[in-house]
């Protein structure tokens, strides 16, 4: 079963009511929400119950002991938009839960039952001498006359390739491992599960498995391995190496088959099933990769088979993500994988930390966080800011205000002569889009043999040196732009000639970046950047942005050090400031809708707007909008519009609709009436939407 999940934001539109005390949570005020499965979705979509930030506390007293509680500020998705006071009012609120939980009778008897149930609870307490054991796995107890394990001859700490027929390799331990960190609710308890697997091992006196596979094992939604199988294609594939009926298998999907009949114990190790994965992602043909899923399923118990689908769908269901799990490895190994991207470097490195430690009584050293070439770094990113105070709040030493460009985030790396390019979601760059700066790259950092960017692309108007509208860069676009280039802005360096600049404040690292970086006009610039200490700067600076149609701006602490994956640089945009009183708007009606994707699949979240042409007689398109709608918006609206679903069959398109044969939308409205304001930052030309007035 799932473990419950909560999300914290600001009431948008004040129409949302809590569902403690019914009524309406006021806009701009916090609010919890309780996520939970969406009964409008036959996709497994979600919808969120949304609370008073006391009223859900005080549910929360009254709940069952086996509920899921909000035991930390990380346990509210969406913390990092609160105000300080706002966090200080929860973390104290969830103190005070505890305090109340704890001191009830009836709450310690129901632990004290899943402790018992889930073999947490060691039945003898082992001498200070022994080795703790790994609670949870098969490993014998000591009888009462038997002298603790001795140490192995082969250091777990040295460890790297494991010994595969030890049980710490063996698939049933890892079944083991993660159906314990599913079952546990608190993240830390899920960190500390993996913590002592990783150190104790099965027999609790040491790991004998391969560190990297068991955490590459525990991460295959992060250390990704592509299997060219879509879930259609997984149920057709095993339909055929069970020999049964497709239709029943999709129907009842439990039942075992005689045509392959299961193993009657598990003798799989972790490094059999990795060579097996390694080898279906190198199969493209259906007849080939149905053998590979026989080979494997006629090894396998029906628990080790479903464990194995799980790995291919990159979703092993235990709830705990990538900082929960390496976490358990080593304290700053999440901070150190977000920097490198490089698993096997930071296990190498946490090991051999380990090795030092043992060996060197009262040695010990943390694992450093840096970038590695040619591997992408997660992105640092920006929270919203809505106001100028807010941002001199949050910025005490002063800041840098950039101007955000509105192209396309792109890291550079070089080596030598050689470069990669990747995006804010750390995937390759289109060639065409920055293929040329090899070029200009060498000329703007002369002394550079090895570094690492941050920058932004765009294409800039070479007469006039003025960034282009956002969606130019598209290689058709492009080339409607015959006086411009594509041009790189660049506002930070986190790597140079093997210096790890990251830990470093972003004003010596902007100082480093002057210094060694020459402009090249219109193909390599520095962005544009000014130093403030007085909010009355920023206000005017934001005033010249808003007046001169720029995206926004971005600030930056001037003694805030690279943070990947943090949101801890601010971002101003029009539409954030006055309640987004300041966002251009437009009055449009629903023509017609689209199927979501993930959490929102299975219901209408993707509108088609238009508005009506009384020359032609006819609504035609003018925009898609998904954007900006909570989840009891949609739940509503899937009532509230009337709608009949086509499937983007272009016969059932009515001839009231011009439509471009790209936007056939999955339902249209039966009688469009529906009008709504759409928002947005900035409204451009789009000539695929037939009224060619706008896209959002």
């Amino acid at each position: 079963m799932a473990e419950q999940r909560y999300c914290v934001d600001y009431a948008r539109r004040g129409m949302a009511g809590c569902k403690k005390c019914k009524e309406k949570i006021t806009k701009g005020l916090p609010r919890i929400g309780k996520i939970i499965p969406n009964p409008f979705s036959d996709g497994g979509g979600e919808m969120k119950e949304w609370y008073h930030i006391r009223c859900v506390f005080e549910k929360l007293e009254r709940s069952r002991p086996n509920t899921k509680r909000i035991e930390a500020l990380s346990d509210l998705e969406g913390n990092e938009v609160l105000e300080d006071s706002e966090k200080e009012l929860i973390l104290q609120l969830i103190k005070d839960l505890a305090e109340k939980i704890a001191a009830s009778p009836a709450h310690r008897k129901a632990m004290q039952s899943r402790l018992e149930k889930s073999s947490l609870l060691n039945a003898t307490v082992p001498s200070a001498s022994a080795p703790r054991k790994f609670s949870g796995f098969s490993a014998s107890k000591p009888g009462p006359g038997s002298s603790p394990p001795a140490p192995s001859s082969t250091s777990p700490l040295t460890s790297t390739k494991g010994d595969p027929t030890h049980k710490d390799s063996s698939f049933r331990e890892f079944r083991k491992l993660c159906a314990l960190i599913a079952e546990q609710a608190s993240y830390n308890s899920k960190t500390q599960i993996v913590h002592d697997f990783i150190r104790k091992g099965t027999g609790g006196d040491g790991f004998r498995g391969d560190v990297y596979l068991t955490m590459k094992m525990l991460l295959p939604g992060v250390v990704k391995s592509v299997y060219n199988v879509s879930d259609k294609q997984l149920v057709k594939l095993f339909s055929r190496v069970f020999n049964c009926n497709h239709d029943d298998m999709v129907t009842d999907l439990e039942k075992a088959s005689k045509n392959c009949p299961r193993a009657a114990k598990s003798h799989l190790s972790l490094q059999e099933v990795d060579i097996a994965l390694t080898q279906l992602s190198q199969l493209t043909k259906e007849e080939e990769q149905q053998q590979a899923l026989h080979d494997i399923a006629s090894r396998c118990t029906s628990n080790d088979l479903k464990c194995i689908v799980r790995l291919i769908k990159h979703d092993l269901r235990m709830n705990a993500g990538a900082k929960h799990i390496l976490d358990g490895l080593d304290i700053n190994a999440y901070e150190a994988f977000k920097a490198s991207r490089d698993l096997r470097d930071v296990v190498d490195r946490v090991l051999s930390n380990w090795k030092v430690s043992q060996e060197t009584t009262g040695a010990s050293s943390s694992l450093t966080v840096s970038a590695t070439l040619m591997i992408p770094v997660q992105p640092m990113l920006a929270e919203a800011c809505k106001s100028v105070e807010y941002a001199m709040k949050k910025c005490p030493n002063g800041m840098y205000s950039e101007i955000k460009y509105d192209g396309e985030r792109v890291q550079v790396h070089k080596k030598a002569n050689e470069f990669q390019y990747y995006s804010r979601s750390l995937k390759p760059v289109l060639p065409h889009k920055v293929a040329h700066f090899k070029d200009y790259i060498p000329q703007a950092f002369p002394g550079g043999d090895s570094l690492i960017l941050d920058a932004e692309v765009l294409l800039i108007d070479c007469k006039t040196s003025q960034p282009l509208p956002f969606g130019s860069l598209g290689i058709h676009k492009k080339t409607a732009f015959r006086d411009a280039n594509v041009c790189l802005f660049v506002f930070d360096c986190i790597y140079f000639n093997g210096q790890n600049l990251m830990d470093r404040p972003i004003k010596e690292r902007r100082k480093f970046l002057h210094e060694n970086m020459i402009e090249i006009p219109n193909h390599v610039l520095f962005s544009e950047m000014q130093h403030v200490t007085k909010a009355a700067d920023l206000a005017e600076m934001i005033t010249r942005v808003i007046r001169e149609g720029l995206e926004g701006l971005v600030l930056k602490d001037v003694m805030s050090v690279y943070e990947p994956g943090k949101r801890h640089w601010l971002k101003v945009k029009k539409d954030y400031l006055h309640s987004g009183a300041m966002a251009d708007t437009a009055d449009l009606v629903v023509l017609g809708a689209y199927y979501g994707h993930g959490s929102k699949g299975g219901i209408m979240s993707v509108f088609l707007m238009g508005c009506y042409d009384p020359a032609l007689d006819v609504w035609c398109t003018v925009s898609k909008c998904g954007i900006g709608l909570d989840d009891a918006t949609l739940a509503r609206l899937q009532n509230d519009l009337d709608m009949i679903k086509i499937s983007k069959d272009p016969k059932k398109i009515p001839g009231w609709l011009k439509i471009n044969k790209n936007y056939y939308p999955d339902f249209i409205s039966l009688d469009p009436k529906v009008l709504c304001l759409v928002a947005s930052f900035l409204m451009l030309w789009d000539k695929t939407f037939l009224q060619g007035i706008t896209r959002l």
